[in-house]
């Protein structure tokens, strides 16, 4: 018999991505009944209020999962790796926003508007795994084009803010802007180099052959969320001076051919798809916010059987919280 509501912990609450899913289960209307909350003795103290529901922000320490039917770990992989398995003991369900689990075949790695049906294997580990941001946004976006002419190649070039950084990498850029504005000399803390006023593609640990952990993610990624594990796919990952809001410039080779007008009324009526028929494109900041990601600028190659897309997304919203959300709605309609 089904529950009429279910006790939910959030871990990392008083991170971006953990407010966000607070904001979240409260705009989805999600039938919370309990709420912990958990972070680090910094926020620890805080309340925040989620719809007629307020709970105090509690020390992760003091963590206690029995009862609980849902767990969100926001806190990064470090956090993820030492707490999923007092998540999963207690039997409660943990829904990790890390990428700790990314390339774990044994947990399910789910966009709801791609891969639902996948989520059935959770019950493996009891663990669910959200993608990053950007293969979020080209999986919503390439899984019905795959579906209509069969990709054989994908290309990206991705634009990301500092919020993927989470709060630090916004100080920082806030930082780095006040220090350049004020003739001050600028020093790059958590960077590899400066990132106000500047570009700098390299997000993640770099690897053998000049290519991040984060581009290796991505990549691998899509493959699965595509079930397409022979796609070959090329990222490359850079991080702008923004605040929030990403872009990704992608370039597609499919088995058949394809137009610009056929791949719009595809992608038109898709689930999670905002086609930008009457304006050509969207920027990052019109992503925020949103939970759609935003296609524009279709058009054909000079090669054969080439499209290029343009693609925003909002990293926090859609690129991790919701779809951390809708993943728990997934297990609450058919599951818990």
């Amino acid at each position: 018999m089904k529950k009429s509501t279910y006790s939910v912990a959030v871990v990392g609450a008083t991170g971006l991505v953990g407010r966000e899913i607070v904001t979240a289960l409260e705009q989805r209307e999600f039938p919370v009944g309990d709420l912990q909350l958990y972070a680090s003795a910094r926020s620890a103290g805080d309340e925040i209020a989620c719809g007629r529901i307020a709970a105090r922000v509690e020390l992760l320490e003091r963590a206690r999962f029995e009862g609980t039917d849902v767990v969100f770990l926001t806190a990064g992989e470090q956090v993820s790796a030492e707490w999923i398995g007092r998540v999963t003991d207690a039997g409660a369900v943990a829904i990790d926003a890390s990428q700790l689990f990314a390339g774990d075949a044994d947990v399910p790695l789910i966009v709801p508007e791609v891969n639902a049906a996948s989520i059935a294997g959770y019950t493996e580990r009891g663990v669910v795994a959200c993608p990053d941001s950007p293969a979020v946004a080209l999986a919503v976006v390439l899984n019905p084009l795959h579906a209509a002419a069969a990709l054989r190649r994908v290309v990206v070039s991705t634009y990301e803010p500092l919020s993927g950084a989470g709060d630090a990498g916004i100080e920082e850029l806030q930082r780095q802007t006040i220090e350049l504005m004020s003739g001050r000399s600028v020093e790059s803390e958590l960077f590899a180099h400066r990132v106000a006023f500047n570009v700098v593609p390299q997000i993640g640990e770099m690897l053998a052959g000049a290519v991040t952990r984060d581009e290796r993610l991505t990549a691998a990624a899509l493959r699965r969320l595509l079930d397409a594990p022979e796609l070959t796919v090329s990222v490359t990952r850079v991080h702008v001076p923004l605040f929030y809001g990403a872009a990704l410039s992608v370039n597609i080779e499919t088995a058949e051919k394809l137009t610009a007008a056929q791949a719009r009324d595809i992608l038109r009526p898709s689930p999670g798809v905002l086609l930008q028929d009457d304006a050509p494109y969207s920027t990052p900041i019109d992503a925020v916010g949103q939970d759609a990601t935003a296609v524009g600028r279709i058009r054909e190659d000079e090669a054969t059987n080439v499209l290029d897309l343009w693609l925003t997304i909002d990293n926090i919203r859609k690129g991790a919280a919701v779809n951390a959300v809708q993943i728990a709605e997934l297990l609450l309609r058919d599951y818990l």
